[in-house]
């Protein structure tokens, strides 16, 4: 079978009602919230994270979300041991390395980036744990950067002497495949939640 490009066209009766549905769609954006944020996710979403999250061995993977004044970046999902410390930490930003993807809108990722200057580690401090490898992509939906997804590999860490020593096996790090597999599923979320609120635009479901 020889494959074709199927050409599909705008349906001109519905070009004069494009500002309108463009108008409440942006509306519709705005309301999403850190908060409310997992009830715009069905459960193969959130499956389909957790797994890739799962196959490059991150010990922790996160999506943040800007808050509605655009002054912090939230955990509004989390898979890993420790969501229940992670959900809802809230970082400034004009601080850290997920602030800087989220400003320039490029992704970012690297291993022994608890050596970067950039990296913030307030969460570390919370979890007692190093950041060892790190990845993270902007997140957008509805043509705007709303967050980031960023997954990291953690290193434990005791105090000897009064300072802090990693401790146990050094994980295997982040390379371009694994940045590749992140970078997919950002957009596989992105194009999900896109037809998500579209679909609760013209009536095709209701969250």
């Amino acid at each position: 079978m020889k494959s074709t490009r199927a050409n599909f066209l705008p349906e001109q009766r519905f070009v004069p009602l494009r500002p309108a549905l463009q108008e409440h769609l942006a509306k519709l954006g705005a309301a999403v919230t850190p908060e409310n944020f997992q009830s715009i996710c069905d459960e193969m979403v959130l499956k389909l994270l957790k797994e890739t999250f799962a196959r490059i061995s991150a010990d922790e993977g996160s999506i943040w979300l800007l808050d509605p004044e655009k002054q912090h970046l939230v955990v509004a999902f989390n898979s890993g041991p420790n969501t229940e410390k992670i959900t809802g930490f809230k970082q400034p930003l004009s601080k850290g390395i997920v602030s800087l993807v989220v400003a320039s809108e490029h992704a970012f990722v690297e291993n022994q980036v608890y050596k970067n200057a950039k990296h913030s580690k307030d969460l570390d401090q919370k979890l007692h744990k190093t950041t060892y490898a790190m990845i993270a992509v902007p997140l957008y939906f509805l043509n705007e950067v709303r967050g980031v997804i960023s997954c990291v590999q953690l290193l434990d860490v005791e105090v000897r002497d009064g300072q802090a020593a990693a401790t146990g096996i050094t994980p295997s790090g982040f390379g371009p495949s694994e940045l590749n597999a992140i970078q997919t599923i950002a957009a596989v979320v992105r194009d999900l939640i896109d037809y998500r609120l579209l679909g609760t635009a013209v009536g095709w479901n209701r969250l």
